[in-house]
């Protein structure tokens, strides 16, 4: 893009008065808002028109949706960097924006007057993640890491769930059953549940034993 006195950016938000809040500290901080959109489908259709230097969608729109939206920019733009904007912090919809190619994901109770100074370390290879959020991302993948870290388990084809690899990796941290309940946010007696799954799914006998797979040696 040339001809502007910044970075230029598509703002996507089907809430009006939001977006042009946005815009506002968008503008106020150096970046030209070269297109804005009410929905996934007119966010791409706008990221291809401008080719913007980055793209800042709400998670949830109407039609395809933030996400999906991210998805095919990043895809067919690899040069547009895509940060969400959005009132969500579920997890599953920071790691879906991840996996979609987001370069960022930042709730809408940051201040606005911190937006520019986001973006312009993503446009510079930084990822924008509050801090919250971020604790989070590192502890999945370092799940992760653990999970392929388990040549044992791998062995016996096991095939726990999202929930049980982290029920059984913070048992193996030495937590109690309620200190992993306050970890994960859930009740005790759903950590019990999962953890008796985890058992019978290794087919061992109790959860010591599971252990011992999880820290063979």
């Amino acid at each position: 893009m040339t001809g502007h006195r910044g970075p230029a950016i598509v703002l996507a938000d089907d809430h009006l008065p939001t977006r042009a809040g946005i815009r506002a500290a968008l503008e106020d901080g150096g970046f030209l808002v070269v297109g804005q959109a009410g929905t996934g489908e007119d966010a791409v259709r706008l990221a291809l028109e401008h080719e913007p230097d980055a793209c800042l969608i709400d998670v949830r729109m109407p039609g395809m949706g933030g996400i999906a939206a991210a998805a095919e920019i990043t895809d067919r733009l690899p040069a547009t960097a895509v940060v969400m904007l959005t009132v969500s912090a579920l997890d599953e919809d920071v790691f879906a924006a991840l996996s979609a190619g987001a370069s960022g994901y930042l709730l809408k109770d940051t201040d606005p007057s911190r937006l520019p100074f986001a973006l312009q370390g993503v446009l510079a290879g930084e990822a924008a993640l509050p801090r919250q959020l971020m604790a989070r991302v590192l502890d999945e993948f370092r799940g992760r890491r653990k999970r392929r870290r388990l040549p044992a388990l791998r062995r016996l084809g096991t095939d726990l769930s999202e929930r049980e690899w982290e029920v059984l990796e913070l048992l193996g941290e030495e937590l109690s059953t309620r200190e992993v309940a306050q970890r994960l946010g859930i009740g005790e007696v759903t950590v019990r549940r999962h953890a008796s799954a985890v058992v019978r799914k290794l087919g061992v006998a109790d959860r010591a034993a599971a252990l011992r797979l999880l820290h063979p040696g």
